[in-house]
């Protein structure tokens, strides 16, 4: 692992200490289920659990061990033998196993949590290094609260422990303290003073309590950290962890660092929603990258440089997380090149929409509610008042219908094409089929065909709007048209004309 000085490696720690939230435990056929999408993204090491912890979580490490075949499967332990055999025990099905053992760095650790001295708690790390080497050749030493750490007494530890046989050396800002220029300092004094630092990777692993988890990764990678402890969506005890498809972007972003992972960005948006859902635990909204607002726009200005060039307003094309394109948002801030996209996006032409008008009435609808919905511009587009959206469209001006036992359905329509007013009566079997047939013989065109025709009530109850959805066909072509009304038969007579209207 030690010969491209530009690879960094992902150590994912999802099914371990993103697991340690409370709430969000996993079974082991669930926690098998992630390590194997996690292994499709290309994460390079698998923190599978703390074997000691309890019998679920040795399990699970060796559930993970047998069904994983590319990652390297590491199981967490305290620098103590019983636990490392624990470890050496949940591993042993694994193809590459690593332990990943450690122990308190700070003086706030080593008198608060120990109770015991410098001295000490060197030695104790030290040998549990070399005690776990016995059995499993690739050791990781973690040193907890090395964020608040003297940095003497931690480049002493550093150093000890590789001496001892660890082949990576993880350096966690185990409270989220530090700030980024600390930290990339705290790197890179390790870097320039530890004599065998060559002969380790340096890992990074960070906590997000002041928002600062993957701010800090960075700054690590930066001063020469290799690998990047983290979690999927950021999840970890308290505020979470570094997030990984965060890190995993700003190397992808930034090119200048000349640092890459082998992650394929592409299962990101996937297996967030994957994770969220096992662990019960939401993605807001505003979450980087995979946050549903992510690429989502519904400001004019943005909206309008978006449409004109992505980006404008986006440093990342949402393809390279599994997004399938951004998302523009319909809402009172929106401008005509917003709503344009959404009608064309929906088939109508342009070309013979009055936009202007139908922008103003949109406005008004944008109003009274937060966001635009597809059905909402589908109802301003066919329903009341639709008669000002099209520069030569047509519309409805009176609909009559007779029907009933044993009334004949007979359909009396009126149409108002480019400013002319003309009338037909219709019969059919039943009183949609005659209002069709009435208004097929005054537009003269016989040649269309109804290829799917479906009703549905937006609310429920007898009073309620009917939207109706016709697709039809017309020149060896399909054209979609929708129709809203409390009357299904004005609803279906508005459908057949949003339709009409687009290639008539």
């Amino acid at each position: 692992m030690l010969h491209d000085p530009n690879r960094i490696y992902i150590f994912d720690t999802t099914l371990r200490d993103g697991e340690q939230v409370p709430g969000c435990q996993l079974t082991t056929s669930e926690k098998v289920e992630i390590a194997l999408r996690l292994e499709a993204l290309g994460v390079d090491v698998i923190e599978a659990g703390f074997p000691i912890s309890s019998p679920g979580d040795f399990e699970s490490v060796v559930a993970l061990s047998k069904a994983v075949k590319e990652p390297v499967i590491c199981a967490l332990t305290r620098a103590n033998t019983k636990d490392i055999d624990a470890a050496v025990e949940s591993l042993k099905y694994a193809k590459r196993p690593r332990i990943h053992t450690g122990i308190g760095s700070s003086d706030m650790h080593i008198k608060y949590k120990f109770n015991s001295t410098r001295e000490d708690i060197l030695q104790r790390g030290v040998d549990a290094v070399k005690y776990a080497k016995r059995f499993v050749e690739d050791i990781e030493f973690y040193a907890e609260d090395a964020g608040r750490a003297d940095i003497e007494f931690l480049a002493q530890m550093v150093e000890a422990v590789i001496a001892a046989g660890a082949t990576v050396v993880n350096i966690p800002d185990t409270n989220g303290y530090c700030l980024p220029d600390q930290y990339g300092a705290k790197i890179k004094f390790l870097m320039d003073n530890v004599k065998n630092i060559d002969q380790a990777i340096i890992s990074v692993h960070c906590h997000n309590d002041l928002g600062l988890a993957t701010a800090n990764t960075i700054a690590g990678i930066q001063n020469g950290a290799r690998q990047a402890e983290c979690t999927i969506n950021g999840i970890g005890e308290r505020a979470g962890n570094t997030s990984l498809e965060e890190v995993a972007m700003v190397l992808k972003t930034h090119q200048t660092l000349n640092k890459y992972t082998n992650i394929n960005s592409r299962h990101f948006y996937e297996i967030s929603g994957m994770v969220s859902r096992m662990m019960r635990m939401p993605v807001q909204p505003n979450k980087a990258i995979v946050g549903k607002n992510a690429f989502a726009h519904s400001s004019g200005i943005h909206q309008d440089g978006v449409l004109k060039h992505r980006e404008n307003y986006e440093i990342i094309n949402p393809e390279d997380v599994g997004i399938d394109s951004s998302e523009i948002i319909l809402t009172a801030r929106s401008g005509r090149h917003a709503l344009k996209h959404h009608l064309e996006r929906l088939d109508y032409v342009i070309d013979k929409i009055n936009l202007d008008d139908v922008y103003e009435r949109f406005l008004v609808v944008a109003d009274s509610k937060k966001e635009i919905k597809d059905d909402d511009l589908l109802a301003l587009m066919s329903g009341e008042g639709s008669e000002r959206n099209y520069k030569d469209g047509v519309t409805v001006k009176l609909l009559q219908v007779m029907c009933g036992d044993p009334l004949l359905p007979t359909s009396i329509v009126r149409l108002d094409i480019n400013g002319k007013l003309k009338e037909a009566v219709s019969s059919g079997n039943g009183p949609v089929d005659a209002t069709i047939k009435a208004i097929n013989s005054i537009i003269e065109k016989d040649s269309i065909e109804i290829k799917d025709f479906h009703i549905d009530a937006i609310h429920g109850g007898s009073h309620d709007v009917s939207k109706v959805n016709m697709r039809l066909k017309y020149d060896n072509k399909h054209y979609n048209g929708y129709g809203f009304s409390t009357d299904i038969v004005a609803a279906s007579a508005n459908a057949y004309l949003d339709a009409v209207n687009k290639f008539i």
